[in-house]
């Protein structure tokens, strides 16, 4: 499954650059359990049956849901997989995503992973910033501070950032190191160019969420024509673009499908020539 995508360092672990993102496995809106709880299991299993060793979640997802299902699909867990959750958001009652910042919600959004997910120790936590829904300035020292107790405590393995500004990752890693960014960025948002470039000269991962710009694909006739010419689909293009853009992309698409798992997985062996790098390349400029 490997292909053109090849490994990057996460942590202390070495993983497959194409993973899989559990969000889609709870119900609508990410709220609540999913249409089809076997489907949901069967991805999961395929996933890992198809050699991915890196997967995205979070206890907020469902909330609760998407850690349990992993748990039921997949425990006793592979030993070369990497489970990387999140912290610092909560739902309401009506699904809402809400800022959960305090230090005793962050103790208690660690515990409910390790509960949820069965584990004894957390892979990989990023804290997930709530100043704005883009990344939006604010200070991480106090969550980081607790996360970082947490870590010494035994019950992390390693810390990473989401929805950050590159100021909040400098003084996230003053503060410890920090093995990952999450945020957004795909064909048709760049805003993070330099920020990539920066943490793959210091060896770090950047993990772009939602690769097509969100739960609907990208639109753009561009995208669509390159796909065709490649007798490709459209997010196997986007997939294939990111994977070349840097290698310290570590890609998580989300499905609740083994078929389009499939599909996406695929984009690993998509090889992409110069005509149509330069087509992809010009549907975003660079951000400066």
């Amino acid at each position: 499954m490997t292909g053109q995508a090849g490994t990057f360092p996460l942590g202390d672990r070495t993983v497959k650059r194409l993973g899989y993102g559990a969000m889609q496995l709870a119900g609508p809106h990410v709220f609540g359990p999913p249409r089809d709880r076997d489907a949901a299991l069967a991805v999961l299993r395929a996933a890992v049956a198809a050699g991915v060793d890196h997967i995205d979640t979070s206890d907020f997802y469902g909330p609760h849901v998407v850690n349990q299902l992993i748990r039921e699909a997949l425990s006793p867990y592979p030993d070369d997989l990497v489970i990387v959750t999140k912290v610092g958001a909560r739902r309401d009652d009506k699904g809402a995503w809400l800022p959960a910042f305090g230090a005793a919600e962050l103790a208690a959004a660690v515990d409910d992973n390790l509960s949820n997910l069965g584990r004894d120790v957390l892979d990989v936590v990023n804290l997930r910033l709530m100043f704005g829904e883009r990344p939006t300035e604010g200070s991480v020292e106090p969550m980081l501070s607790v996360l970082a107790e947490l870590q010494q405590r035994g019950l992390i393995r390693h810390l990473g950032l989401s929805n950050a500004t590159p100021a909040q990752v400098a003084e996230a890693r003053a503060i410890c190191p920090i093995v990952c960014v999450q945020n957004l960025y795909n064909l048709a948002n760049r805003r993070d160019d330099a920020l990539i470039n920066r943490l793959a000269a210091d060896g770090t991962a950047y993990v772009p969420f939602f690769p097509l710009g969100g739960f609907t694909p990208l639109q753009s006739d561009a995208l669509s024509r390159v796909a065709a010419a490649l007798r490709a689909t459209p997010m196997q293009v986007a997939l294939a673009w990111l994977l070349r853009r840097a290698p310290n992309l570590l890609l998580i698409p989300g499905t609740s499908s083994v078929a389009h798992l499939r599909e996406n997985l695929a984009a690993a062996e998509l090889e992409l020539g110069p005509d149509a790098i330069a087509t992809l390349d010009a549907i975003a400029p660079p951000a400066r």
